[in-house]
């Protein structure tokens, strides 16, 4: 069943077998790592297997936390060397996409959920459901699997995920007399923008809403009502339909910049970090970012801010869209099983823990999201960690033609409805009618 982490046996293999090897990759001698590798091809450098690790870390803290695993690593296994390769997130997709044509991709990539769906169809990734150690399919719930699984196969490892929140004005909201809302009892969407109104005096906007990119935040967030945009058909193909669960968030954001005005516009072109000035300058009580955003709030906020976050609101339920970071194996890698027995070290609950730091992310594993370190109040970590429970990967993510049709119809139209340059209607028949003009061609 699609979604669900097949129970598919592991091969055994001459001398070691798999779960022997991912076990030993904790707990014996790197030479127990050597007793082959996948797809017959000899150890490298006299007898020592390299593997090459791109990581996507930026922040300082995660890519040294990234480093330093990478270390810890290799002091344990020399025969099984890793080698650390910095990527970047602006780049990723396009550089993949190069390296696996021309045959020199990484051999354990770090990389996000929606960006999957084309190498996984395309062969480039490998099938890594053989190959998962007991431990990490029991400690990741299933609808997180979901997010790295196409066809019933897994090819990416969700590790990392990052809610939406309400980074909020905790002065300002104190002084508007609102209802201060909470993991157990968010706002509704009407409540919300009942509060921005009542947030909106003079100078200040009771929101900001960072639009550069809107096509992930109004479907991740619609999903709280029920949307869902894309729908998959018993048969696999996939359509796109704006039912009236669908409209809700988007109607709520244009009617915030457009009718009652309680919405900055001048944030519709801005990514999130461009909101921040504003924020800490009080023109905007709340700004809508992902939960890493708080690093930089607790690093630039002037001295004396006060600040909070706030659960995203809810609709029908607490729900909402995920990306989450995954790790994946090239197809073309020769020792998967090593590879695999390294992802399986990186994510143990107390490394990820360490990693959740880093990126001030939450952790997929139920162990390491149940670390204290991941619960305390201090930057409201504890908020994060609540809403663990609502977070499912996007549904847009596993549909085959949807970065095209994110880019080429989707961004710009969503910008132009917020904008007020369309009505709803002109938009709906964009994303509808090309939309799944786009979708048949990868679906023929």
């Amino acid at each position: 069943m699609r979604g669900q982490l097949p129970a598919v046996a592991a091969a055994p293999r001459p001398g070691i077998g798999r779960r022997g090897l991912l076990t030993a990759a904790a707990a014996l001698p790197a030479a127990a790592l050597t007793a082959g590798c996948s797809g017959g091809a000899p150890p490298a450098r006299g007898g020592r297997i390299t593997l090459r690790f791109q990581s996507l870390a930026w922040q300082q803290d995660s890519v040294r936390t990234n480093k330093k695993l990478v270390a810890d690593w290799n002091a344990r296994h020399p025969d099984v060397r890793v080698e650390y390769v910095q990527g970047s997130w602006p780049t990723v997709h396009d550089q993949l996409l190069t390296s696996f044509e021309g045959g020199e991709a990484p051999d354990i990539i770090h990389d996000a959920s929606d960006d999957l769906a084309d190498f996984a169809y395309g062969g480039d990734l490998a099938d890594l459901t053989p190959l998962l150690p007991d431990r990490l399919r029991r400690d990741i719930p299933r609808h997180s699997w979901a997010a790295g699984t196409f066809d019933g196969r897994v090819y990416g490892v969700p590790f990392l995920q990052e809610p939406r929140v309400l980074l909020a004005n905790r002065a300002l909201l104190r002084r508007s007399g609102v209802r201060l809302p909470d993991a157990r009892h968010p706002w509704t969407w009407d409540e919300f923008a009942a509060a921005a109104g009542r947030l909106t005096r003079g100078d200040t906007y009771g929101v900001a809403w960072p639009l550069k990119e809107p096509v992930s935040v109004t479907l991740n967030l619609a999903l709280s009502t029920g949307g869902r945009v894309f729908h998959r058909h018993p048969g696999g193909k996939v359509e796109i339909r704006f039912d009236a669960t669908d409209r809700v968030v988007p109607r709520l954001i244009h009617d915030q910049l457009n009718v009652d005005c309680s919405a900055s516009r001048s944030t519709l072109g801005m990514g999130g970090a461009d909101t921040l000035p504003g924020f800490f300058a009080g023109r905007y009580a709340m700004v809508p970012l992902g939960f890493s955003f708080r690093q930089q709030i607790a690093q630039q906020a002037p001295g004396g801010f006060e600040w909070t976050v706030l659960p995203a609101p809810r609709g029908s339920t607490t729900d909402q869209g995920v990306s989450p970071q995954t790790l994946s194996v090239a197809e073309r890698c020769p020792h998967k099983e090593e590879a695999m027995a390294f992802i399986d070290f990186l994510l143990r609950p107390s490394n990820t823990v360490r990693l959740a730091l880093g990126d001030w992310l939450l952790p997929t594993g139920r162990k390491a999201l149940a670390d204290p370190a991941l619960r305390v109040s201090r930057h409201d970590w504890a908020t994060g960690t609540a809403l663990a429970g609502s977070l499912r990967p996007a549904p847009a993510q596993s549909v085959r033609g949807y970065p095209e049709w994110k880019d080429k119809l989707a961004t710009p139209g969503l910008q132009e409805y917020f904008s007020g340059g369309i009505d709803e209607d002109t938009l709906w028949g964009r994303l509808v009618d090309d939309g799944n003009r786009v979708l048949a061609r990868y679906q023929r």
